[in-house]
């Protein structure tokens, strides 16, 4: 009972630290192992602090340029802002503001409608369905857009993505429109290995991307939008208008290129390694019904499981496994659609390089002992 008392939060996180395997995630640090790490990052620590984005904030911003292959990037403090600059900077210079996006994107579920309550922009959704638009959906819309903005991997549909002959097609199709095109790339680092492609021709099918630091690079926050410099130097100039002109951002920025340093070239183990741990969890669960794992096999290093229980006794049972047992599988679950049917988020990161699909499949069999 002690520990159902404990804040949550807390209680989740003194359960991973203890836990002697960890299948999803990165281990949680705390605040002295947090500012340790800062001095991983491949940047002269005798430097002085930023002001106002100059020094180590430009070293991120010219870093992230070259991997992605844009001429220039612009750092900012979340990647909401970094949304909300980029879509509106496209808006004012095609004279559209209207943005064509899914509706699983990210500005549309979590981000509070900011770019239609703050700047006064509109969506429109080519497709509904649980993955990018086609090109002939594009094409062929009834309703005129400037922007096409693409989510790679579309998160909430299972960090699903396209082939890249599809990937391709649409954004010809856009192009066709007369439309430009932007890419939430909050986890494009981890598309990669899915298309066969350097970063830099990813990137460059679109006009501009936004990364982040901490979702896949494990970073403290921040994001970047990249593009032409122009494009980049009016984001400077809205990101200073909503509040991104912070006076100094270097732990941040530190975090960002140490991530960039020790976890991009660890992708590609990642994604691999996540078919297996799929594939383990699948076997599982075959005697579950409804449970399953989405997409199968994955598509990057993060896809959803979902199983037939209620999303409380799922998380309670997962912390007492990490707590009893010191195994600790999934984060939090949640019910998005029927009650009963939870969803978590998997993600295959350097603990569970460790484990082979027997360890998964044992330790799956530990937890459903606990429902």
């Amino acid at each position: 009972m002690a520990d159902e008392m404990k804040d949550p939060a807390q209680r989740r996180f003194e359960a991973l630290r203890g836990a002697r395997r960890l299948l999803s995630g990165q281990r949680p640090q705390t605040l002295r192992e947090g500012l340790a790490g800062l001095a991983e990052a491949p940047y002269p620590l005798d430097s002085r602090p930023d002001v106002y984005g100059d020094g180590v904030v430009e070293e991120l911003e010219r870093k992230v340029a070259g991997l992605l292959g844009k001429e220039a990037a612009a750092f900012f403090p979340t990647g909401t802002m970094a949304q909300q600059a980029a879509l509106r900077c496209w808006a004012e210079l095609t004279g559209d503001r209207t943005v064509a996006m899914h509706p699983l994107a990210h500005p549309e579920v979590h981000e509070r409608f900011a770019y239609a309550q703050l700047s006064g922009l509109r969506s429109v959704w080519p497709t509904s369905a649980r993955r990018i638009a086609t090109a002939d959906e594009v094409a062929d819309f009834a309703e005129p857009f400037g922007t096409l903005m693409l989510e790679l991997p579309l998160r909430d549909a299972g960090f699903v993505l396209p082939s890249w002959e599809e990937l391709v097609a649409v954004v010809g199709a856009a192009r066709e429109r007369d439309a430009v095109v932007h890419v939430d790339g909050a986890r494009l680092w981890e598309t990669a290995p899915h298309f066969g492609r350097p970063l830099t021709e990813i990137a460059d099918l679109a006009d501009s991307v936004y990364v982040s630091f901490y979702k896949t690079l494990g970073g403290i926050s921040g994001a970047a939008v990249a593009g032409p410099e122009g494009f980049v130097a009016q984001a400077k100039t809205w990101r200073h208008r909503y509040g991104g002109q912070l006076y100094q951002q270097w732990p941040a920025a530190l975090a960002a290129l140490a991530g960039i340093d020790r976890e991009l070239p660890r992708l590609d183990a990642y994604t691999a390694h996540a078919k297996v741990v799929a594939a383990a969890l699948a076997e599982a669960l075959a005697g579950v019904p409804g449970a399953r794992v989405f997409p199968e096999p994955p598509h990057t290093h993060q896809f959803q499981l979902w199983l037939p229980f209620a999303a409380d006794d799922l998380t309670e049972a997962g912390l007492r496994l990490a707590e009893e047992d010191g195994t600790a599988l999934f984060g939090w679950w949640a019910e998005p659609g029927l009650p009963g049917l939870s969803c978590t988020e998997v993600t295959v990161a350097g603990p569970a390089l460790e484990w082979t699909a027997a360890d998964v499949r044992e330790a799956v069999g530990r937890l459903l002992a606990r429902l």
